[in-house]
């Protein structure tokens, strides 16, 4: 096979580039927020990419990369977003530090467990709700992206992508709750205690000069009420299609010459799922949960663009396996390095590339392979770096604006959050475990 020139990570670049400087460009930026301009974006930029690689012999990679990762990326994405969506847990709780924290740890367990697509989905407008009243909420969100949206999820392989994808690969379904309960338990615990210190710090800064905000927050509570359970079965349903319905337990899916529609199996059932919840939803639980595609359509035209561009990136780092070998000896390095382009590229095939370089080989029936536990943090983490790393990162971000939130820009998350919280509590959980 020809080899990918380093030229091809071009417009791989050009998109991050896009999702990052276009937002902050005078009248481009409010051209960008339309979504069908997002998807010309990734069509002018991914529909090149996709020519040459068929030109050059490469279209089975290219077509691998688009029906059998982006597809079963989105379905799976929109599954848990319509069915959560569904679920309207309405109230406007006394936004205190302690209430809001209470709201991000249960997001946390619930993301191992649920996806954390799925438990972002279903508490994000419960908080929003909450610190509606409140004056100074961007932090919340922020926090709520890497608490709940990426770092709950490292405990099983419903919680994120790339563990699902190591757990077909031959881990078992239990190795991270057996072997990453530590790490789970301090990085999320030391999140938990920082937001709830910035918020206590925000709150008391309200008080002083913002009091009518709290006395509204406290005047206008409202009890909990929650409506459309129906679509907790139909989340039971996303979740147990995730666990079963897979080439382990149907062999024939995974056969080499299996047709593609058998091969999709899995996303079939997401479409059922999703037509049925929609379909079993009173639309007046969808209306009071300010239900709208525009979350999820933002991700799909946004990541079709980075799936495309990206297919030559990952093949250019296949191709340097051999250096790349070379230069990480060590299972921390695989923390940083999965992590740093989890943070980039979509951290799920990151992953693969990442497990394919570690010397561990099979990773079936190991005990506690500590390249494993790297690359399971690195791309769990790491993810929430950027909006672009992980897909629930985009719909909490989109939510919060339609509940008009001035979230900070692309580079702005980074600058003013996630390289200054979060990255120095990985790497304390990197220091202390691997």
């Amino acid at each position: 096979m020809e080899q990918i020139p380093a030229w091809m990570l071009i417009p791989f670049a050009m998109m991050l580039l896009s999702i990052a400087i276009l937002p902050l460009l005078p009248k481009v930026g409010e051209w960008w927020e339309e979504n069908k301009n997002k998807l010309i974006v990734s069509l002018i930029l991914g529909i090149p990419v996709g020519i040459w690689l068929c030109l050059h012999g490469m279209s089975h990679d290219l077509m691998h990369q688009m029906i059998y990762d982006y597809v079963p990326f989105i379905l799976l994405l929109m599954a848990l977003f319509v069915t959560t969506g569904g679920i309207c847990i309405k109230g406007d709780l006394v936004a205190k530090p302690i209430t809001n924290t209470i709201i991000m740890a249960i997001g946390w367990v619930l993301a191992s467990f649920m996806g954390t697509t799925g438990a972002a989905m279903l508490l994000i407008r419960l908080l929003l709700e909450t610190i509606k009243q409140r004056k100074f909420k961007v932090h919340t969100v922020l926090f709520f992206i890497a608490i709940v949206a990426n770092c709950g999820g490292l405990l099983s392989p419903l919680g994120d992508p790339p563990l699902f994808l190591l757990f077909q690969k031959g881990a078992s379904f239990t190795w991270w709750l057996n072997n990453m309960l530590g790490e789970w338990a301090v990085t999320g615990a030391l999140l938990l205690i920082v937001y709830f210190v910035v918020d206590t710090y925000y709150y008391k800064k309200e008080i002083k000069g913002h009091l009518e905000n709290v006395m509204a927050d406290m005047r206008e509570k409202k009890p909990l009420q929650i409506s459309g359970l129906i679509n907790v079965l139909w989340l039971l349903g996303v979740i147990c299609s995730t666990m079963f319905i897979n080439k382990t337990y149907i062999p024939a899916m995974g056969a080499e010459h299996a047709p593609w529609y058998l091969k999709l199996l899995r996303e079939w059932v997401f479409i059922a799922i999703i037509a049925g919840s929609w379909f079993t939803t009173k639309k007046t639980v969808r209306v009071a949960n300010n239900y709208s595609w525009t979350p999820i359509l933002e991700v799909a035209c946004v990541f079709l663009g980075i799936f495309a561009t990206m297919t030559p990136a990952l093949m250019f780092l296949e191709q340097m396996k051999d250096s790349i070998q070379a230069v990480l000896s060590q299972p921390w390095q695989y923390v940083y390095c999965t992590g740093a382009l989890s943070a980039f590229l979509d951290n799920a095939p990151t992953a693969m590339v990442f497990n394919s370089m570690a010397p561990f080989g099979d990773i079936a029936g190991l005990a506690n392979d500590t390249y494993l536990k790297a690359i399971s943090m690195g791309a769990v983490f790491f993810g929430s770096l950027t909006y672009i790393g992980n897909g629930p990162n985009f719909m909490v971000k989109s939510i919060a604006e339609q509940e008009h939130i001035d979230m900070p820009s692309f580079f702005g998350y980074m600058g003013k959050f996630s390289l200054i919280v979060c990255l120095p509590i990985y790497i304390i959980t990197q220091l202390i475990f691997i």
